[in-house]
């Protein structure tokens, strides 16, 4: 594996792989790597000739009082696992290789960045989408692979890649999670032992209403509040939001929209709902999420 800190570095060598008609799929991280991110190279390497992957704790997407300053690093050991998994290229800049003074520039995604996680983290959208627009500038991956645990962040870059015409693919790949039902997330390490059982109150949110939807359950209303009763029910966790929302534009769905026929709503039917939630578990702020599917 060849590690480049520099852009022209790594972008001088995805060169070179590309001149020789290799697929690049990329896997951008933000390290403390876990089996959810290993579950993303592997992908890259099933449907790729080259694989790189970045490892860059981006400043933009945190907010002055997140944590950006504490957040898990453990260069050596991610090293050691993507060798292990076989990947080509690793990009590790500084953030003064990434972010030159004087760096004016931002990518916006207008009317999805204040979504969900964008509504209650101002300006973190932004910031993954200026980091990740940077990535493909200088990658210039064929592939590039993100988890579904962001599920906001999948939206939004793929609207992101649609507008400006980027030449990459955007591969989701299924949540991982631990044998209890957590979602993987680098900030699971946080958690104390009491406030690793509470936050299982999440996915117990999203399986009761997984459960009610395959039961029949169509009222959007009743589905939403039957996971914040699941949620309420641990006094360990405080919800930020449970919504149900369109995948793409992430937009609450009215429910006359809800798998409704054409001719009964003047909006095309909706017949897939994004479930999704994030609570703080003391002060660790955790996302999850699933897909309910009419069809």
């Amino acid at each position: 594996m060849k590690i480049f800190k520099s852009v022209e570095q790594m972008r001088s060598a995805c060169h070179t792989a590309k001149r020789t008609d290799r697929r690049v799929g990329l896997v951008p991280t933000m390290g403390a790597l876990h089996e959810g991110h290993l579950s993303l190279v592997r992908a890259a390497r099933a449907q790729s000739d080259v694989v790189a992957v970045s490892i860059f704790v981006n400043p933009t997407q945190f907010g002055p009082n997140e944590d950006f300053s504490k957040y898990p690093r453990s260069f050596e050991r991610d090293c050691e696992l993507l060798e292990e998994e076989g990947v080509d290229l690793l990009f590790a800049p500084s953030v003064e290789e990434m972010y030159p003074q004087g760096t004016m520039t931002c990518v916006t995604v207008e009317g999805l960045s204040d979504k969900l996680c964008g509504r209650s983290r101002p300006g973190h959208f932004r910031g993954v989408t200026t980091v990740v627009a940077k990535l493909f500038n200088i990658v210039g991956p064929d592939l590039v692979f993100f988890g579904q645990k962001d599920a906001a962040q999948l939206a939004i870059i793929r609207r992101m890649v649609r507008d400006l015409d980027f030449l990459v693919q955007i591969v989701g790949c299924p949540i991982v999670r631990e044998p209890d039902g957590l979602a993987l997330s680098s900030r699971n390490g946080y958690l104390d032992p009491q406030q690793r059982r509470a936050s299982l109150a999440l996915h117990r949110a999203l399986l009761e209403i997984q459960t009610m939807f395959v039961r029949g359950e169509r009222n959007l209303e009743r589905l939403i509040e039957a996971g914040k009763r699941m949620i309420s029910e641990e006094p360990g966790v405080r919800l930020d939001y449970l919504e149900i929302v369109d995948p793409e534009s992430l937009e609450p769905i009215p429910q006359t929209r809800w798998g409704q026929a054409p001719q009964l709503s003047r909006a095309l039917p909706c017949r897939q709902g994004l479930v999704a939630i994030a609570a703080f578990v003391g002060n660790t702020r955790l996302i999850d999420n699933l897909v309910l599917n009419l069809a």
